[in-house]
């Protein structure tokens, strides 16, 4: 499958020496590594959309006046493909990355750029990790290169079960999860945040299935079913979150809520449809709904593509290196990386900082609920009729957590 590079208003030579000045016109490539086949293939697909759409708005006005080029290779959410292709990536002139699907494929990125860094100065490379929430990667993992404008899992999980918490009708929770890095820890923080602050909720199943492979969730509903729960809590995403909804809906589990992490991912929304009304939540650092600019983007992106934006923190990843680029007045990623740490500005869900000590980034979370678009929410999704909609917002202190990375700086 091949996507079109997004065209470029100018091409410029720039000096190989490090601290070459931005200037208006010259073009950064940034190679995008994520899955484009296989079960996952709808998610990134979308990711690569919303990756070239933004990158268009950016192209059109910002404030360093640098060009972004977008390079995208099919990791097919492989740790080994990932290394490779960021090797056609670097071949290929980028010394930006972006990913977001899977801690393995995030870790043999930040490997190979710490390696790379080490071994190449005059050469280095920064990773942007847009949807990649292992814990593990911004503390004991933690690299220079590396930042994480998503929130990570244990962030989502306290503000999710601060939600969670108020709610009278939790009495008996079933975990169901991704058996890797962050559907391990999705459960793990799950049951110790419920211990701490609901601890007379059961838990009445833990389940861990393989990762994009499962087609039939059939027996897994079964067993939610006898268990008795009232409550699903699961980190799934992808074709693993849609067929998981789809399995439910089928079975006619009527009276279980799901708290997700990826409701609004790309395929969830339409096998959620009128069976899910009401009984879907979800907890993100945006919504359908947003208003204001990024709205407007919401909107264009639907009205030119005819499908959903639902990877927002993309933005981020545009926004943090414009500004990074315009207060250094260099697309060095060793000037770049210094200027984002630390780095505040005012988003589309409040303040956000990327947190120096790990680089993470500090933001507000949502929670919404799947129920009848409105008025008051009037976004479609997935042409279905209904919509995630804001049922409470978080200030970004209530979802911070902390961290121990020990970071090594050049």
């Amino acid at each position: 499958m091949k996507f079109p590079l997004q065209a470029v208003a100018a091409v410029v030579l720039v000096s190989a020496a490090a601290g070459a000045f931005a200037q208006k016109g010259e073009t950064v490539k940034i190679a995008w590594l994520d899955p484009l086949s296989g079960l996952m293939a709808a998610v990134g697909t979308n990711q690569l959309k919303t990756t070239q759409y933004f990158a268009e708005e950016f192209n059109r006005k910002n404030l360093s006046g640098v060009k972004f080029e977008i390079v995208a290779i099919d990791n097919k959410l492989s740790p080994q493909e990932t290394t490779s292709a960021l090797r056609s990536a670097m071949d290929q002139g980028a010394r930006y990355v972006m990913q977001g699907n899977g801690s393995g494929p995030a870790l043999a990125i930040m490997d190979a750029i710490e390696k790379n860094n080490a071994r190449n100065p005059g050469k280095e490379m920064l990773y942007m990790n847009y949807a990649a929430v292992d814990p593990d990667l911004t503390n004991a993992k933690c690299s220079y290169w590396h930042f994480r404008v998503d929130a990570d899992t244990s962030m989502k999980m306290e503000a999710l079960t601060t939600f969670m918490k108020d709610q009278a009708d939790i009495k008996k929770v079933y975990l169901i999860n991704q058996n890797y890095a962050h559907g391990q820890q999705v459960s793990k923080y799950a049951k110790d945040n419920l211990k701490a602050k609901r601890p007379d909720v059961q838990i009445v199943g833990d389940d861990l299935h393989p990762l994009a492979q499962v087609r039939d969730f059939a027996p897994y509903i079964a067993k939610i079913k006898q268990s008795g729960a009232d409550t699903v809590i699961t980190g799934n995403w992808g074709s693993d979150l849609s067929l998981l909804i789809k399995a439910a809906n089928d079975a006619g589990l009527s009276n279980v809520k799901f708290y997700t992490y990826y409701a609004y991912g790309a395929g969830a929304p339409t096998a959620m449809g009128a069976a899910s009304d009401s009984k879907v939540y979800t907890v993100s650092y945006a919504h359908y709904n947003m208003g204001g600019d990024m709205q407007k983007s919401i909107d264009g992106y639907k009205k030119k593509l005819n499908d959903d934006m639902v990877q927002t923190s993309i933005h981020h990843v545009f926004s943090l290196l414009d500004n990074a680029f315009a207060q250094t007045k260099s697309t060095d990623p060793v000037k770049v990386a210094a200027a984002l740490e630390g780095m505040k500005l005012k988003s589309f869900n409040g303040e956000i900082e990327m947190r120096k000590s790990d680089h993470q980034l500090q933001q507000g979370l949502y929670i919404t609920r799947w129920e009848k678009k409105s008025a008051k929410y009037p976004y479609d999704a997935e042409n279905t009729g209904y919509t995630l909609a804001p049922v409470k917002y978080y200030e970004p202190y209530v979802a911070s957590t902390p961290t121990s990375c020990q970071m090594k700086r050049p």
